[in-house]
């Protein structure tokens, strides 16, 4: 499609009317027109659209529907039906009463091609500086950072789920792209294993039997496996991502090289970081914190907390949800720093505090950290008994610590404690 650009307008009079009507104080959209105008402009996402074609809707637009619709978690049949029928939603966008709006499937394409383009960071990085020029945000104030959790849009599947369905994942993938090579390669058995959804419920309860379905499954694996990196395979095959997905999944849950073949042992399979737990999505990961357990990432989000200004998210990080919470404030900053919005006091949870990141976080961006520290992990702590942390005095004017015997530190240790203090 081709990109054919909307000139700015203001809002049509029979729009403000009806509006000024229906919400005579107004209402958060309508207040976010009049504070800011329009906010994205047509030529921002020029680089998305061909120079040929069927003309586009304005993506200065549908950038500020994708916005509206995120606030108020709608679908996009939701988002397309409020565009069409809301008036508030009309005001924000500058349309007419009568204007018919578009198709649900607009909103998807579009996203789709600020994805591949790589300009989604224009929505949120666009209305930052627009922000910043009206003074509703400031840099070198206090914010504050934490995460929430995100679920992979997956099903939790134990071991013998994700390899079975592993298996299904990859048959029906090669049965698209290359079928008539699957064709003279596949076995019989596997219409029957495999032509369902891998669920536990169809599996046999008694352990013997379901370590003998566990071999049955990783055989027919190893065997799609040779079949796929053998000389008459063609390279379309051997370097499909679904061949490579079966690859690494079977290295992770079974033992190599075996007929039948094993099961891993728990101890031997690869750590949470590493450990995939679908073939629809390579990269979720399981975790646990505060008693929590999910399966997917980390979205860590950072906003202002000043009294005088609104609280606005100035950064979002996604991380695997195994990333440690205290490697996130580095990025984060280099971030904010990036757009000349470094707060000058972050508030953050233990989870953030370790003393490396309390350190540099001040001599690399003059950002104070504030939160509390982790709880000593000692046995000593833990217990109750010997000597932990809180037994040691520290004297940092005199460079001095000094243990529960009375001994005093060295001078080694003074320096590498008197760094972790500055």
């Amino acid at each position: 499609m081709s990109l054919r650009a909307f000139p700015g307008s203001p809002i049509p009079e029979d729009t403000v009317r009806v509006a000024r009507a229906a919400f005579p104080k107004g209402n958060r959209y309508m207040q976010m027109h009049d504070a800011l105008g329009s906010i994205y402009s047509d030529g921002q996402f020029a680089g998305l659209f061909s120079q040929t074609g069927q003309p586009a809707e304005a993506p200065a637009r549908l950038a500020l529907v994708l916005v509206l619709q995120f606030a108020e978690g709608l679908s996009d049949r939701q988002a397309a039906d409020a565009v069409r029928g809301r008036i508030d939603w009309k005001y924000a966008l500058a349309l007419e009463l009568t204007d018919p709006g578009f198709d649900a499937s607009v909103l998807s394409e579009f996203r789709t091609r600020l994805l591949h383009g790589e300009a989604e960071h224009l929505l949120m990085e666009t209305l930052l500086t627009l922000l910043q020029e009206h003074g509703l945000l400031k840099a070198r104030g206090t914010q504050r950072t934490d995460f929430a959790h995100i679920l992979a849009a997956i099903r939790t599947l134990n071991r013998l789920e994700l390899v079975g369905e592993t298996m299904r994942y990859a048959l029906n993938r090669l049965a698209v792209m290359a079928p008539g090579w699957l064709r003279a390669h596949i076995q019989p058995a596997w219409f029957e294993r495999y032509s369902h959804r891998v669920e536990n419920y169809r599996f046999p309860k008694a352990d013997t039997d379901r370590q003998q379905l566990a071999a049955t499954i990783g055989a027919d694996g190893f065997a799609l496996l040779q079949a796929a990196y053998g000389s008459d395979a063609p390279p379309d095959v051997r370097d499909a991502l679904t061949v490579e997905v079966l690859r690494q999944i079977w290295v992770q849950q079974y033992y190599g090289g075996e007929h039948p073949p094993r099961w891993r042992h728990e101890p031997d399979v690869p750590p949470a970081a590493q450990l995939i737990h679908s073939p629809y999505d390579l990269e979720a990961r399981s975790s646990i914190k505060h008693g929590s357990a999910w399966v997917g990432y980390k979205a860590h989000a950072t906003e202002t907390c000043d009294d005088d200004t609104p609280h606005i998210i100035t950064h979002v990080e996604i991380t695997p949800a195994t990333t440690p919470d205290d490697n996130m404030l580095e990025p984060i900053h280099a971030a904010l720093a990036a757009q000349a919005l470094l707060p000058r006091d972050h508030l953050v949870d233990c989870g953030y505090t370790d003393a490396e990141t309390l350190v540099t976080s001040v001599q690399d961006y003059g950002v104070h950290i504030v939160g509390p520290v982790a709880a000593d992990p000692s046995w000593q702590a833990r217990e109750g008994t010997g000597f932990d942390k809180s037994q040691f005095l520290v004297d940092w004017d005199q460079q001095v610590v000094t243990c529960p015997m009375g001994k005093q530190s060295t001078a080694i240790l003074i320096l590498e404690i008197k760094t972790y203090h500055a």
